[in-house]
């Protein structure tokens, strides 16, 4: 085959990358959402004391996640409007339909649990007088009484939200894996691993961020980072890492072993075109280094101090690989030419509608929301059986 021929491009490829840098970030947001609450899920339902100092900020953190995860899709449509329509005249054997049912419900139940969770606290703070006390009577839905035995069903209730949650997180973002992996004719996104794929991934980039952020919250209120909450949080994040990377490898080799048809484009693909992206970032800066920088962390011999910067750095490293994971799937597939011969090119605008410049807006939403949270409900309050 001559070089000319390897490079073949039909001339309807011509208009290249159509899914851009916010179809990149749909995903990635999606994924804090799922590893934020598997975090609290793991305090909730699973009973890890440890987990406590953070476990009512996870739950904080995953709601104003989730707030904003389809706003990247809705810029991307020319007619966003357009998307209320799956509730109005809803079509359950369409997948994306099928992701904005999920979506809602689960939303629905985030905010729900963020009410029980803090309750106690809103009736307490709804007996002053004020706006702020406004504010928190209308969050109390009108019931500005607790009993022991109300207090009992709360706890009931968010035990079970919490159960239901898990899975309900879990289909969330294994959905959005479902719907690239769906598609027949793309070589690099039709594989039955892709939905666990992006689970895994966004479990581990939930809690990466969570241990960033809940060091940077310590250090901004002069509080003591917990040592043991950041030292669980590590290990776990370790574990799913190498699910994680382990799956991303499993599906390359697979294909490689098998060495279909398509393999010799999606190994160009994947030692040329995106060489630095994949190799360097997301194997070994995101993916390598991490694994050993936790590890390290989260031996009880490492000091405190040692394990605060191990754990930030790590946190660090995987949420660009992650992000480098979401990047080479969403745009690392478009790039295949439908000829399978040739690749098109992508060079990503600083300006426009969706642009890197919007994007960069669009991520900071989520954390001025979850700034706004932290300020109205005690996020960093730990009950007083788990002191």
């Amino acid at each position: 085959m001559t070089h000319q021929a390897a490079e073949f491009i039909f001339p309807n490829d011509m208009s290249g990358v159509a899914w851009t840098v916010m179809i990149v970030l749909y995903p990635y947001i999606t994924g804090l959402v799922a590893g934020a609450f598997v975090v609290a899920a793991l305090y909730h339902v699973f009973g890890r004391k440890e987990l406590a100092p953070v476990a009512r900020f996870a739950l904080a953190a995953s709601f104003s996640f989730c707030a904003f995860a389809t706003l990247p899709l809705l810029l991307h449509l020319h007619q966003p409007q357009r998307a209320f329509f799956i509730m109005f005249m809803p079509n359950f054997t369409s997948a994306m339909a099928g992701f904005g049912f999920i979506y809602s419900f689960y939303l629905t139940l985030l905010a729900v649990e963020i009410l029980l969770v803090f309750r106690s606290d809103i009736v307490a703070m709804a007996a002053g007088t004020g706006i702020k006390s406004l504010l928190y009577k209308v969050l109390s839905l009108g019931v500005l009484r607790e009993t022991a035995k109300s207090k009992q069903i709360d706890a009931k209730w968010i035990h079970a939200l919490s159960v239901i949650g898990i899975p309900a997180a879990c289909v969330l973002h294994g959905y959005v894996g479902f719907i690239f992996g769906g598609i027949k004719a793309n070589p690099w996104w039709s594989t039955a691993l892709m939905p666990v794929i992006f689970l895994a991934s966004a479990i581990v980039s939930g809690i990466a961020m969570l241990i960033v952020l809940y060091v940077v919250y310590s250090k901004v209120r002069g509080v003591k980072v917990d040592d043991e909450c950041l030292r669980s949080m590590m290990k776990t994040l370790w574990l799913f890492l190498i699910l994680a990377v382990t799956l991303e490898s499993l599906e390359l080799l697979n294909m490689a072993y098998e060495a279909g048809e398509e393999w010799h484009i999606l190994s160009r693909l994947v030692t040329e075109k995106l060489r630095f992206t994949f190799l360097y970032v997301q194997l070994i800066i995101g993916s390598a280094i991490p694994f050993v920088l936790l590890l390290i962390g989260w031996m009880k011999k490492t000091s405190p101090r040692t394990r605060i910067t191990l754990g930030t750095i790590s946190g660090l490293l995987v949420l660009v690989q992650v992000l480098a994971m979401r990047f080479n799937v969403v745009i690392g597939g478009q790039m295949l030419s439908k000829s399978f011969r040739g690749f098109v090119q992508y060079v990503p605008e600083w300006y426009g509608r969706e642009g890197i410049l919007v994007a960069m807006g669009v991520f900071t939403l989520p954390f001025i929301l979850l700034i706004a949270v932290t300020q109205i409900l005690p996020v960093w309050k730990i009950d007083a059986h788990d002191h």
